[in-house]
């Protein structure tokens, strides 16, 4: 005789970047033991491995998981974790004035992307040269390996997120080209191009709540929450 089927409810929530709405189902104890394995090794990259499978095995709607923008993974594992344990998570941060520790509880469902409006994925260099740029999805973080120097970090995140280039002729899209190839490009880039590009990573939308609060010494504080890491403290 085989055990009973236990039917799981299922929700809708929409992806900030596209506005594409999708159905996920809550996860079970076998996703919970996957996030919790991931966490036990402090590795952010296995955390976030971890995080694209329990969404690939939820999400219910035809999507691939790898195209989907940091932040859109951050905001739907938020919406699916507040669904699937509690919408209520406890926190505590220390106080950087007063040095003491101050637990809050977040309601989950109030945390939302905040999306900036003047955001420019266009990069022009000359009258005829320029490159459009794309978010950094969520497959980047297969390829990072150990990157420790903060020079490098932000080279690889500009590599990985030309969409292309183009010029008065041709566009050529930056996937035909070697890492080594767009890096080169790259190190041939003005001091103003390189800050447009800097300008763009300045305003790529982010997970965003604000926690405000009195310390002791009666002064106002705000906590910015903008990651992952701020929600759960992992590692």
């Amino acid at each position: 005789m085989t055990l009973p089927k236990i039917d799981q409810p299922l929700f809708d929530v929409v992806i900030p970047s596209t506005q594409q709405k999708i159905v996920f189902r809550p996860f079970l104890v076998k996703e919970e033991k996957i996030l919790l394995i991931a966490q036990q090794s402090g590795n952010d990259s296995e955390i976030i491995r971890a995080i694209k499978q329990i969404l690939g095995n939820c999400i219910q709607t035809q999507i691939d998981i790898d195209d989907l923008a940091i932040f859109d993974l951050e905001y739907l594992f938020l919406k699916l974790r507040a669904r699937s344990v509690n919408n209520i998570i406890k926190l505590s941060y220390k106080d950087t004035e007063d040095e003491k520790i101050y637990d809050f509880e977040l309601n989950l469902d109030e945390v939302e992307v905040n999306m900036p409006e003047q955001a420019n994925s266009k990069i022009e260099i000359t009258d005829d040269v320029g490159m459009t740029m794309k978010y950094p999805t969520a497959d980047i973080t297969d390829k990072m390996g150990n990157i420790n120097n903060e020079v490098e970090l932000m080279t690889f995140f500009i590599v990985n997120c030309i969409d292309v280039i183009y010029d008065a002729d041709n566009v050529y899209p930056a996937t035909d080209y070697s890492e080594k190839e767009i890096s080169e490009f790259l190190d041939n880039l003005d001091v103003s191009t390189f800050e447009k590009i800097r300008s763009f990573f300045e305003s790529i939308p982010r997970l965003h709540h604000t926690i405000k609060y009195q310390n002791s010494l009666g002064n106002d504080r705000e906590i910015e929450l903008t990651n992952l890491k701020d929600f759960f403290m992992w590692g």
